[in-house]
């Protein structure tokens, strides 16, 4: 089965909660109305999309129908396609820094966020395989040592990659296994160093304040390498994962997005919210537990897969 065709599959419940009731919507109606767009909101708004983003969305399309003089409502469909495809492309830049030609020679070190239950800990491993099938020689640093588990499951995924780790005992002080993990990847000749850490909820402001000091002992200990942190989020988690991320990023800066569990959920429409309100790229996708189930994330694809009949 091809890729598309599995999204296409992953994306069946979100699809039956946003387009094919936005089609049932325009069927029923004779004439673009008020009330057709209050209905049309009221899809959206029920598929995950932000309230924000949902007037914002209706607002243009109703100045399209305007100034295009569109009378038939089922054309709003297409309208509506582009819109979508509009926000979930307009930042572009997907790439994650570890794969981009200027970056080969620096140590990339990718920090990895998000909170407890999203799958975290085997986005990395997946991200680690990735990379290695890209010829680049990748370390773990084991920095979630909050959860007992963590340590154990990562150095795991180390074992199925062929990818070494720097690990601690539990409890141990997260910065420090950082630490330990840079001047290892500058002695080992790596070209990617991936750091979990502890899964934290938003809320709390002790653990996010955490990350700070992660930040700062990278900053410190490795000023010339290239940093990027990737925000691990739950498809699942529908509007939340909107104030998960904008509560992250105020801690830390996310330059990316991985979502994942996006296989039966009938939250997808989340994403539209998260490219347009926070201006963050979805980087990666995950529809299964493979591990090559994580794979880099089409804006295009999404949206034909979300529309496609």
């Amino acid at each position: 089965m091809s890729f598309f065709q599995r999204l296409k599959e992953g994306l069946s419940a979100t699809k039956e909660k946003l387009t094919r009731q936005i089609d049932r919507l325009l069927a029923s109606f004779r004439k673009i109305d008020e009330e057709l767009f209050e209905q049309l909101e009221e899809i959206l708004i029920e598929s995950d999309i932000a309230i924000d983003t949902v007037m914002q969305i209706t607002e243009q399309l109703k100045q399209e129908v305007k100034i295009n003089n569109i009378s038939e409502p089922a054309e709003i469909r297409d309208l509506l396609k582009r819109k979508l495809l509009e926000i979930i492309t307009k930042n572009s830049d997907t790439t994650l820094y570890a794969l981009k030609e200027d970056n080969r020679d620096n140590l990339n070190i990718i920090l990895v966020v998000g909170v407890n239950g999203t799958g975290k800990t085997t986005s990395i491993g997946k991200l680690a395989g990735m990379l290695t099938k890209h010829n680049k020689k990748v370390l773990l640093a084991a920095a979630d040592t909050f959860r007992a588990a963590a340590s154990e499951q990562l150095t795991e995924w180390s074992k199925r990659t062929g990818v070494d780790i720097v690990a601690h005992k539990s409890g141990a002080d997260p910065g420090a296994v950082v630490y330990d993990a840079i001047h290892a990847s500058v002695k080992r000749g790596v070209n990617v160093l991936i750091c979990d850490t502890a899964g934290r909820l938003h809320t709390k402001s002790n653990l996010m304040e955490e990350l700070k000091k992660i930040s700062r002992v990278i900053a410190k200990e490795a000023p010339d390498a290239i940093v990027e942190t990737l925000l691990v989020i739950d498809a699942s988690a529908g509007q939340n994962s909107l104030v998960q991320a904008r509560v992250f990023n105020e801690y830390v800066r996310i330059d990316g997005i991985i979502l994942t569990k996006l296989d039966g959920t009938a939250k997808g429409g989340m994403i539209i919210s998260i490219c347009n309100e926070l201006d963050i790229p979805v980087k990666y996708i995950g529809i299964g537990e493979k591990a090559d189930d994580l794979r880099p994330f089409d804006g295009k694809s999404f949206i034909e897969a979300l529309f496609d009949n």
